[in-house]
């Protein structure tokens, strides 16, 4: 999917959570979002999946205006936020079963792919417990598993890496984002790890008090050095909040 965003504002009040970010991305790039606590990284995630709606500007799906009540753009993405949202009383089986329903995705054949992620995220164990009896990171694991068995064209995820998984889920979760990439999927995650950003993203963008303060490609992060004044880190200690 290619995404643009033109101008995308939104305001609570006189703050600015996000303020005139203008962006275009091309379909199978991973996108790391930087920046301080409150710097709008949830925010645009949360404009971008139709959660909020932005107080100015635009967003385009492959060239489309995407609008809130537009069913059809929203089955195509899928947020997933660090703590997910889940039916306690539900089982990962069941809450697949709805992901699939509500994006139209239940066809044939389906079975045995959820089998096979449910194996690679060490979850066949907990396909019948309560979604409420799990760990935080088993949960987001059950979440991830539903959003593989959608396989939207914009993946949205919200530190992703702080989400409680384990060796195993991080390592499947690199893994299927760069598959979905290479199909032609847009994931956009944020993260607070300089590192991972640096090294597991095709452009990292740096969101500092709702504007869109740098980007790096892979080529530009690859030949910024380790360390010294050039660093990326160096460059991103710009980026700091306001004294008192």
């Amino acid at each position: 999917m290619q995404l643009e965003l033109r101008q995308l504002t939104k305001a609570y009040g006189p703050a600015r959570a996000l303020d005139g970010v203008s962006l275009v991305l091309p379909p199978g790039r991973i996108v790391a979002v930087i920046g301080l606590n409150g710097a709008g990284k949830t925010t645009l995630l949360r404009c971008l999946a139709g959660i909020v709606a932005p107080t100015r500007g635009e967003m385009l799906f492959d060239g489309e205006v995407f609008l809130r009540r537009r069913l059809d753009l929203r089955r195509r993405l899928m947020f997933l936020p660090d703590f997910p949202v889940l039916f306690p009383h539900m089982s990962a089986l069941q809450h697949i079963a709805l992901m699939l329903r509500v994006y139209e995705r239940d066809t044939t054949g389906v079975d045995d792919a959820i089998l096979t992620t449910f194996g690679e995220l060490d979850l066949l164990p907990f396909t019948e417990a309560p979604l409420g009896e799990l760990s935080r990171g088993q949960a987001y694991k059950a979440a991830f598993a539903g959003l593989l068995a959608v396989q939207p064209e914009l993946w949205l995820l919200d530190e992703p890496f702080a989400s409680g998984l384990d060796p195993q889920g991080l390592a499947v979760l690199k893994q299927h984002t760069r598959v979905a990439a290479a199909a032609g999927a847009t994931i956009i995650y944020s993260t607070q790890i300089l590192e991972i950003a640096e090294k597991f993203s095709d452009l990292l963008c740096v969101i500092d008090r709702g504007k869109l303060a740098a980007t790096y490609t892979r080529e530009q992060l690859a030949a910024l050095p380790p360390s010294g004044p050039d660093s990326l880190e160096m460059r991103l200690r710009q980026f700091r909040e306001p004294t008192a």
